[in-house]
């Protein structure tokens, strides 16, 4: 990756905050309205990088599709030309302040539960308005863990329901079936990834996906049987782990219809742990 220090016009550079996938993440100014923003940086090198100006265009283009309150905004896309080629991009992001859900600590049930009902409201959105996310997982996750407030972010693979893509796309420890199969794409996509996210957080492990065993014949024509999370962890309650297990159904018809339906059946698990937490005291 090139050199972190550089000037952009119309932006005030103030540090870095991460890296990300051939990419680097900058706290900075918005000179323009005053307000600070989270800055992605991608410099062409080799032709590999290409992939990353496609998906940071992408994001770009999702996010002005969509809108929510959980789902980050992005704000200008500037690219920066020499010899009329593309050698570096920036995207424009709303600032979040919080950590990734891989990093959060300490979350009781409750609390993951919660976490869990927002991102599906977030993603039931965008469903709404004909987009699916196509790569939920614990780095996509923001959490302030003050407040309680969650971010979606990483667009970038986003795409409108019923889309196939040309080649695999998706994270490979919760990536869906018909992503690796190149299928269509819809709303219970995003529910797969969903769970399989729910199943690291409750469980610390992954479920079993295609692209591990993408040379064995064997795993391609059905997923292996693994641990449901309350097989796992005896304290987690058969009715949140038979949640999670019906979002990772290989088969998407098995899953749940909607986000929709998938909220409701957190409304009713996270209602049920508070009663009790109630009761309890």
């Amino acid at each position: 990756m090139a050199i972190d220090r550089f000037e952009l016009d119309g932006f005030t550079i103030i540090k870095k905050l991460g890296i990300g996938a051939r990419s680097m993440i900058f706290l900075a100014k918005d000179k323009e309205n005053g307000q600070t923003v989270a800055l992605k940086r991608a410099v062409y090198e080799n032709p590999e990088d290409l992939r990353i100006f496609e998906q940071i265009e992408n994001e770009y283009d999702v996010s002005k599709a969509v809108n929510h309150p959980y789902l980050r905004k992005c704000n200008k896309l500037i690219k920066v030309r020499k010899l009329l080629k593309v050698k570096e991009m920036f995207l424009s992001m709303d600032m979040f302040d919080g950590e990734s859900l891989e990093r959060s600590k300490g979350l009781s049930l409750g609390d993951v539960l919660l976490v869990f009902r927002m991102v599906a409201e977030g993603l039931g959105a965008m469903h709404q308005q004909g987009y699916i996310h196509c790569d939920i997982k614990p780095n996509n996750i923001l959490i302030n863990n003050e407040s309680g407030a969650i971010s979606i972010i990483d667009l970038g693979q986003g795409c409108k329901i019923g889309t196939v893509k040309p080649r695999i796309q998706g994270t490979p420890d919760y990536i869906a079936p018909e992503q690796v199969k190149r299928m269509h794409l819809d709303g219970r996509t995003d529910i797969f990834n969903l769970g399989a996210t729910m199943y690291w957080a409750l469980t610390g492990k992954n479920v079993p996906t295609l692209i591990p065993q993408a040379n064995d014949i064997a795993a391609l024509m059905g997923q292996k049987n693994f641990a449901a999370p309350h097989e796992i962890y005896s304290k987690i309650p058969l009715s949140v782990s038979n949640l999670v297990v019906d979002c990772v159904k290989e088969d998407p018809q098995k899953r749940p219809r909607s986000m929709t339906d998938v909220i409701s059946r957190l409304d009713l698990l996270i209602h049920s742990i508070f009663a009790k937490r109630i009761g309890g005291q």
